[in-house]
């Protein structure tokens, strides 16, 4: 298990992240597996004393891995927000579990796939699953849109304004990511998201569903009690450029400021430069290394660096690059909770893709403490 916390000056709200996989024991069964983790996942609740607020489970097969998922963790599926995704852990295991904890907090269930968590000036709205299977890519992208955008104005909350972090996972990326771009893009524009206003830090990324007709997923995590000025947009425009100059429309990362710290979510990033051109084509050793140069600047701008990260997850689309890739994530962070897994990128030229977060503590007097 690798675990990183953070507590405030404040302590009125500790975090907490970890990653729970098989460090030995990845020839054992999936069944044998799924109970080791799950006993690991209920030991550390109990010894932490701290709320999942969020997980995410990492599958090698969906479709024969979900149903004894959903009878075997029951309990902590209906108290938390879950996100159970196809995209196999390339250490050899068959499952691997990211967790978000908080202490001090609850979390209550809103719908089928979304929960709330509440605490003094703001309530964050935790989204996992949400799912369509009705026609294209482009036309289920539209409709868990709609869905996400009526659920969060029931709340008097907005994608504009509320919405801070997204996840599409895309079956087929290849094939079905240019329905979500459109799709997206044109939802985004009715919602008054533009190149002109922001758009949302995201994710999009090949993952599946148990079911074939399912197309596209959407995670996504909204924070209410945000004032206009409490989220800063991320552009490290000196290594990288605006995304909807290629076409497509997220930020490459979102600081959120509160009164005793700042969380940072760093967008899927590749190895590209400030005209939208992939770098070092057919070499995982160097777009590996422009992909931490140009996270490591989004970082900077933001007022952290990679000693601020409490996860990261590593994407490739080669599962044969994972040694060397394995090797110098080891090197370079041997104490970050990370996953790598097989999940190709939107474009075929990328070999590898990152995602993050960073939390930094601050004393931000214009806003209430998280």
């Amino acid at each position: 298990m690798d675990v990183a916390r953070f507590s405030a000056a404040s302590e009125e709200c500790g975090e907490c992240q970890a990653v729970f996989r098989m460090e030995d024991g990845a020839c054992l069964s999936y069944r044998l597996q799924l109970d080791a983790l799950l006993d690991a996942w209920r030991f550390f609740l109990k010894e932490e004393d701290a709320v999942p607020v969020f997980a995410r489970f990492f599958l090698s097969d969906a479709a024969n891995q979900i149903s004894l998922l959903k009878e075997k963790a029951a309990d902590l599926l209906a108290s938390s927000c879950c996100s159970l995704v196809q995209q196999p852990p390339l250490d050899g295991s068959k499952l691997i579990i990211w967790t978000y904890y908080q202490k001090g907090v609850e979390c209550v269930r809103l719908d089928d796939f979304s929960f709330l968590v509440s605490r003094g000036a703001y309530s964050h709205l935790w989204t996992g699953n949400l799912t369509f299977g009705e026609g294209d890519s482009a036309s289920q992208t539209e409709s868990m849109l709609n869905y996400y955008s009526t659920f969060l104005s029931n709340r008097h909350l907005s994608l504009l304004d509320n919405c801070v972090r997204t996840w599409f996972f895309v079956q087929n990326v290849d094939v079905h990511y240019g329905g979500v771009v459109v799709a997206r893009r044109d939802f985004f524009e009715q919602q008054g998201l533009l190149p002109s206003s922001h758009y949302i830090a995201s994710t999009g990324i090949e993952g599946r569903s148990a079911e074939a007709d399912l197309l596209v997923r959407l995670d996504a995590y909204a924070v209410a009690g945000l004032r206009p000025s409490q989220q800063q947009y991320l552009y490290a425009k000196s290594h990288l450029n605006p995304t909807y100059e290629y076409g497509v429309t997220f930020e490459r990362g979102v600081k959120v400021r509160y009164g005793d710290r700042a969380h940072l979510f760093i967008s899927g990033t590749a190895s590209i430069d400030n005209k939208g051109n992939v770098l070092y084509e057919g070499d995982v050793v160097r777009q590996t290394e422009r992909m931490l140069e140009n996270t490591s600047a989004l970082l900077e701008e933001g007022g952290a660096s990679f000693e601020d990260v409490s996860y990261m997850f590593v994407y490739l689309r080669d599962m044969s690059d994972y040694a060397v890739v394995r090797g110098m994530y080891e090197e370079r962070f041997p104490d970050v909770p990370k996953v790598i897994l097989w999940a190709p990128v939107c474009r075929p030229g990328w070999l590898i893709e990152m995602e993050c977060m960073a939390i930094i503590p601050q004393k931000e007097s214009r806003f209430p403490n998280y």
